[in-house]
């Protein structure tokens, strides 16, 4: 039995089994209703179902309803912390994987269910929280992700982790205290002057810092963009040109604390906007997608993919010949993104400057690899997911046997 210090009073023997991110984000992806499961969960909790109320809480997530999400949460947590997705039918004798996770939503940590969904891996995740001690003893396990992600909110529990891990011999795949140098103005700091690499410079400041930015009281180079620290996936971002409009957007942000940038007019000679997601797996870059656009703020879902052949088309091209090609081109780039983040499993969105350059924008680790568009729009994608997935498995099999 684990016991939690300063947390629950003790932990059950099992961990609670739920559905899980994966099994639910493809419910919603295949366009299931999930009102009839929602009902069955609900009907669990008054059993005080802790794995009833973590699914309940993913369900409200993905929906939006962020409020309702973070009240199911906390309630699971207090019954348990440690909870279990299903296992693959084919596994015999599964590779037990403990995963440390943060509360929080899905960016606080890496979304290992989406990496190993369906091998043959037996995943348990344990959360920790920022106001209770490291457990004195941990589930049994052949290796232990880091999946705590960069974020404030998160400090605490990476630098518990690491003073845990540091005098223990578990076998460990990302160190915390190299994942807490994540941070937007950290990873630029790790990465600017790596050869072959453009990294504008990202600053952390506070709202003060910007009025007086805006009352040409501080230095300022437009354009610029900015956003609240802590914030993804362009969630109030903003490409900055004038006094006016730094005032008009920290009267749209409730934030103290921000990062700002110098914009990069990254387009292509045919004036569309590319941005690429790779992952390094023990250094090894693989293509998890491409998004072209014609708007400079570039995602994945708003960008021009769904609609346009061509653009999947270059897609493919891309994955296919990502190895002779773009990990070529950036060969010494990456490998020296690799050796100054120092982490096992990373992953960096990027781009390419016009003068040959890898631009980039964000490293982390919480960034989701996933199986989820449909194949028959995405034909490409699967193989070089399970390409990404198969590579993941090794690196922890790999690090479960020392090596």
């Amino acid at each position: 039995m684990t016991r939690l210090v300063g947390g629950l009073e003790s932990e059950p023997e099992c961990a609670a089994p739920i559905l899980g991110l994966a099994t639910i984000a493809r419910m919603v992806a295949n366009g299931r209703d999930l009102e009839p499961l929602k009902t069955e969960l609900l009907q669990k909790t008054a059993r005080s179902d802790a794995g009833a109320l973590l699914d309940l809480s993913i369900i409200e997530r993905l929906s939006g309803n962020f409020e309702s999400a973070n009240r199911f949460q906390a309630a699971a947590l207090q019954r348990s912390r440690r909870f279990q997705p299903p296992l693959a039918p084919k596994a015999i004798d599964p590779l037990r994987v403990l995963a440390l996770a943060a509360p929080g939503d899905f960016m606080s940590n890496t979304p290992i269910e989406f990496l190993v969904e369906g091998r043959e891996v037996a995943l348990e995740t344990l959360y920790l929280s920022p106001d209770d001690d490291f457990p004195s003893a941990l589930p049994e396990h052949d290796v232990i992700f880091v999946a705590v992600a960069e974020m404030d909110a998160n400090q605490t529990i990476l630098e518990k982790i690491d003073g845990a891990m540091r005098a223990s011999a578990h076998k460990l795949v990302n160190q915390p205290s190299l994942i807490v140098r994540l941070t937007r103005d950290g990873a630029w700091s790790l990465l600017h002057d790596a050869p072959g690499v453009s990294f504008p410079a990202n600053a952390r400041v506070d709202r003060e810092r910007l009025v007086a930015m805006a009352k040409g009281e501080a230095p300022v180079h437009y354009p610029m963009i900015a956003r609240p620290v802590g914030s993804h996936a362009g969630d109030g971002l903003r490409k900055i040109e004038s006094a006016e409009a730094i005032l008009a957007f920290l009267d749209e942000q409730s934030a103290s604390q921000f990062y700002v940038a110098p914009f990069v007019d990254y387009r292509s000679g045919d004036g569309l906007f590319r941005k690429y997601r790779i992952v390094m797996i023990e250094g090894v870059p693989y293509a998890v997608h491409m998004a072209i656009s014609k708007n400079w703020m570039v995602h994945y879902l708003n960008a021009d993919m769904f609609d346009s052949e061509a653009n999947r088309a270059e897609e493919a091209h891309f994955m296919a010949g990502f190895d002779a090609e773009f990990a070529q081109r950036h060969a010494v780039a990456l490998a020296e993104a690799h050796r100054r983040t120092g982490l096992d499993y990373l992953l960096l969105d990027c781009s390419e400057t016009r003068d040959g350059k890898l631009l980039i924008f964000e490293a982390g680790t919480a960034m989701v690899i996933h199986t989820l568009d449909s194949e028959v729009v995405f034909p490409y994608k699967r193989p070089q997911m399970e390409k990404i997935f198969d590579a993941f498995e090794k690196m922890l099999r790999g690090k479960a046997q020392g090596r």
